[in-house]
């Protein structure tokens, strides 16, 4: 058995990813965030729709329109596939904890 909310004593500088279930149509994972960011002037472009929910911490994410939205913990939200977006803020302290499910949640 695992939780969620167990943590490293030593997270470092790295965002961290870890595939809790993955198969053919379905991924879940868990990211812990620190304070990373995506690097300027790239764009998450997915292929399968995301959603996602943070668990622990703060969060800005902001579309290509140029709208952002602030997430805060229990905040979740579906990314369609092929919606760019980026991450420009993530907290430190607390570090981020988000539970990503990614496949073909929309019709």
């Amino acid at each position: 058995m695992n939780n969620i909310f167990q943590l490293s004593n030593d997270i470092g500088n790295q965002e961290i990813f870890e595939t809790i279930i993955n198969s053919q149509n379905l991924k879940i994972e868990r990211i812990i965030s620190s304070g990373q960011t995506t690097p300027e002037g790239t764009w998450y472009d997915q292929d399968q729709d995301e959603w996602v929910i943070l668990l622990q911490g703060k969060a800005t994410l902001l579309y290509s329109d140029n709208s952002s939205i602030e997430l805060k913990p229990g905040d979740y939200l579906l990314i369609k596939a092929h919606e760019k977006h980026r991450v420009i803020f993530t907290s430190g302290d607390p570090p981020c904890i988000w539970l990503a499910i990614h496949g073909n949640l929309v019709d």
